[in-house]
């Protein structure tokens, strides 16, 4: 019996025959599709999700012809940061990491963004932000990206001036959980169009809102709103990542552009964020470490699908460390890596990762 090699969602290693692929596979699918509302994949895509997997090769690879663009959060920090942070610890600066993807990796397209990766501790030293970015574009040719977290709950006590909702709800304290997530938006995204107006006075191309809604419905909305002021005032590319596959509803009665915010699953995050005028969407779809990973990227490639066929602007999935099918490790299985790849370009039709 052919045995194929590959992973649970937490990186362990495992061994699935052939009918055991499929069934993960099904069963992955049919998960996304029940929560969502959306269509499973077909037979002949689990067929295909298949072959992918059951390839001997280590890494694979799309198709002659399919290969997409890539954006990337992060960029440099990988290399220089700790691996603690899940980087590899080379002794480089930021401008020369971002020039080591470029001129040595290929990459497509880099990032300026500060280490701590959040807007919030950014905004105070905008200037040393905008003197990076203003060099690495006078170093590079492919276009640069400023990225950055909204992190809504670095505004929250301890961390910051405003009331927890994660203290206030407890207590059935709902109205006031509500008043400090709307005050810590309000201050969120005024903070957002701070960095954003400062890198775009510089020269940056683009900007990527990334890990958006991590903290509910309220910190997507302060971000659609940045998102929509940004595009009326710069010509910044406007990237907008997303934290996971459905936005939570702390706050629960927030809507743009005539949509309530909670609920939403990502072939109806994109349509919010079109109207709010954003260039590329990326999808979010969470890895359960407890399935296999074949079930995890039947999953986000359902998911994606849906998003892919609803969006009239490019998506670039997420493909990372727990997310898009990808285990949740520190250091990555090629052979999951690679393949979550493909699959998200070849069935769930993203226009890039």
């Amino acid at each position: 019996m052919t045995s194929i090699r590959t992973c649970m969602g937490d990186g362990h290693r495992v061994e699935l025959s052939l009918d055991e692929l499929r069934r993960d596979l099904l069963a992955g699918s049919e998960d996304a599709a029940r929560r969502a509302k959306i269509p499973p994949l077909d037979d002949t895509e689990i067929e295909w999700l298949a072959d992918i997997f059951a390839y001997p090769g280590r890494i694979a690879g799309v198709q002659p012809g399919n290969e997409v663009v890539l954006t990337k959060d992060g960029c440099a920090n990988t290399l220089y940061g700790s691996q603690v942070s899940s980087g590899v610890g080379v002794p480089l600066a930021r401008e020369q990491g971002i020039r080591v993807f470029e001129r040595a990796l290929g990459f497509d397209t880099m990032e300026v963004g500060h280490p701590d990766y959040s807007f919030k501790p950014a905004k105070p030293l905008i200037a040393l932000e905008q003197l990076t970015m203003e060099q690495a574009q006078l170093d590079c040719v492919i276009p640069l990206f400023y990225g950055a977290m909204p992190n809504m709950g670095l505004y929250f006590r301890p961390d910051g001036p405003f009331a927890n909702p994660a203290d206030l709800l407890p207590d059935g304290r709902i109205e006031e959980a509500r008043t400090t997530q709307l005050e810590a938006a309000a201050r969120l995204r005024d903070d957002m169009l701070y960095v954003a107006h400062g890198i775009a006075d510089v020269g940056a191309d683009g900007i990527d809102f990334d890990t958006t809604a991590s903290a509910g419905d309220a910190e997507f909305l302060a971000t659609l709103e940045a998102v929509g002021e940004l595009a009326a005032t710069t010509d910044l590319a406007i990237e907008v990542g997303m934290a996971t596959e459905l936005v939570l509803g702390f706050h629960g009665e927030l809507s743009y552009a005539g949509t309530r915010l909670a609920g939403l699953w990502p072939h109806q995050q994109v349509a919010v964020v079109e109207a709010a005028g954003a260039h590329i969407f990326g999808p979010a779809v969470t890895t359960n470490t407890s399935r296999s990973s074949p079930w995890n990227v039947a999953r986000a490639c359902t998911f994606v699908k849906a998003c892919s066929l609803a969006a009239t602007i490019p998506v670039h999935a997420n493909v990372g460390m727990g997310v898009g099918g990808v285990p949740t490790a520190e250091v990555q299985p090629s052979n999951v890596v690679t393949r979550a790849g493909v699959a998200l370009v070849e069935i769930g039709r993203a226009d890039g990762l």
